[in-house]
């Protein structure tokens, strides 16, 4: 059956580790996002045709270097002469957002060939520190990207107030709630995350891609050393995203129509089935309980339901794991079992966390997979914030099973309208009484605790933050007893009282 030309297919994936590390010398952002497309060109079959042709550049927000448009930039790299260059918003979950978006465009009719990608340079900035490294400077004069969409307030300002606006503070408040709802001890629950995470460094120690290629037993993982100090327990060093990268990834999109006018073999081409979108209540403050997300449930279900098929179907998957609380969470929303293989890239301990860009390497993976399996269905999630905002999509190198081709859904509507939680600001002058509902404690770059952040749940139902830097109350909340229920009491200062 001959295919509608409008249907959006991925031809081409490239990926770029520049090893400083190694003896490189450092590359600038917009550079490791042009080579990573070049090597997507070529991973088309096509070479440079696949990318001079394009018709919209889309960039990746970037942290470690800042440019006002780095889209135009790449794309005169390219030697491409786009219509459309933008840069997307802060968020782990934009290089599927954008995906999504190229896909809706194609297959409207708006756009033709869309190259989608992504870099940082983080490890190189923060060794040459405020250093001149002679890469692209923003001028007044300098045109500004357009944005394709508004960056959204992901923290409450009590939050901001008492300091706690760290991924590193936040997703282990996660994955102690997620531990007590599961119905884990503190010390089951690190043998459980010990094991998972060791299964992601194998498959990066096989990823030819992966920053770090190195398999770690369970017990490596898990247990703190002069290498692996306690970052925010009960969180080592190698379960939080490995920043310290110099990656860049990149997409080409098109349709099918310019797929087969470039001449693109049949054997490059994977589709998109599906996608879907969501964020859930964006202040951590708010949300309903920190061991859930509603969004991901409702959009995975509606992902699968577009797609026309189960979770069972899906062969292959790659869940976004900046830590491990967000793979677990996103497993049992979707109803994937934790044992089984839910990276194809090693995640971003191990494979690398470039920030935003992780997913945009996590899809020129699937695609190499997905063409060494032909006919199965490969699922990739994208998160950003803290187990915010998410973009879920399907692939197949088979077209898609609906009439409609490619389908996509916000279900934005029913995450709002679930139920949420009032955040308690003041105390008052004698202060509150309520039971803990997740607690962690953060560590100093020697190893040492320094301080620990609790969420109370009062006892009039609304959340309140609470800490302590107290020396007592740091070796009694790492004694590994449980304290998830037990009665305390948040002071008018915010100090958590045992």
């Amino acid at each position: 059956m001959a295919l509608d030309p409008r249907l959006p297919v991925i031809i081409g994936g490239g990926q770029w580790n520049n090893r400083v590390d190694r003896g490189e010398s450092p590359v600038e952002p917009v550079d490791l996002v042009a080579e990573a497309l070049r090597r997507a060109g070529d991973d088309s079959g096509v070479g440079s045709r696949a990318l001079t042709g394009a018709d919209a550049v889309w960039i990746v927000q970037m942290l470690s270097w800042r440019y006002a448009d780095p889209a135009a930039l790449v794309a005169s790299r390219l030697g491409a002469s786009p219509r459309d260059t933008a840069v997307s918003p802060m968020g782990g979950n934009e290089p599927q957002a954008l995906v999504t978006q190229a896909c809706l465009d194609i297959a409207a009719g708006e756009r033709d060939l869309v190259l989608i990608g992504g870099a940082e340079a983080w490890r190189s900035r923060a060794a040459h520190g405020g250093k001149e490294l002679g890469w692209t400077t923003m001028t007044e004069t300098d045109a500004p990207a357009r944005r394709t969409s508004d960056d959204a307030p992901l923290n409450h300002p009590a939050e901001i107030g008492r300091g706690i606006v760290m991924p590193t503070q936040i997703y282990p408040l996660f994955e102690q709630a997620f531990r007590h709802a599961a119905g884990r001890s503190i010390a089951d629950h690190l043998v459980h995350v010990g094991e998972l995470w060791s299964r992601f460094s194998e498959v990066a120690a096989a990823n030819p891609h992966a920053w770090v290629q190195q398999a770690l037993t369970p017990e490596q993982v898990r247990t703190p050393s002069a290498t692996n100090r306690w970052i925010t327990w009960p969180y080592t060093k190698v379960m939080n995203a490995n920043n310290s990268v110099e990656q860049g990834a990149g997409l080409i999109v098109t349709s099918v129509e310019r797929a087969t006018a470039l001449g693109v073999p049949r054997d490059r081409w994977v589709f998109p089935w599906a996608a879907t979108d969501a964020h859930d209540h964006y202040a951590v403050s708010h949300r309903a309980d920190l061991a859930s997300s509603p969004a991901i449930r409702l959009a995975g279900r509606e992902l699968f339901a577009l797609a026309g098929r189960g979770v069972d179907d899906v062969a292959h998957v790659d869940l976004y794991s900046c830590f491990p609380s967000a793979v677990q969470v996103a497993a049992a929303e979707l109803g994937l079992s934790s044992d089984r293989n839910l990276t194809v890239t090693g995640g971003l301990s191990f494979a690398g966390g470039p920030w935003n860009n992780y997913v945009s390497h996590s899809l020129a993976t699937m695609l190499g997979v997905l063409r060494d399996d032909a006919g199965s269905l490969g699922l990739v999630t994208a998160n950003g914030g803290y187990l915010t905002k998410h973009a879920l999509g399907l692939y197949s190198t088979t077209p898609p099973t609906s009439e409609d081709g490619f389908r996509s859904a916000s279900l934005q509507v029913a995450v709002d309208a679930l139920p949420s939680r009032e955040l308690c600001e003041d105390v008052g002058a004698s202060g509150a009484s309520g039971q803990i509902e997740s607690w962690v404690v953060t560590h100093d770059r020697s190893g040492a605790p320094e301080r620990a952040v609790a969420t109370v749940l009062l006892d009039d139902g609304r959340r309140a933050w609470a800490d302590s830097t107290a020396a007592d109350a740091l070796v009694e909340l790492m004694s590994g007893s449980e304290q998830i229920g037990r009665t305390v009491k948040v002071t008018p200062d915010g100090t958590l009282a045992l």
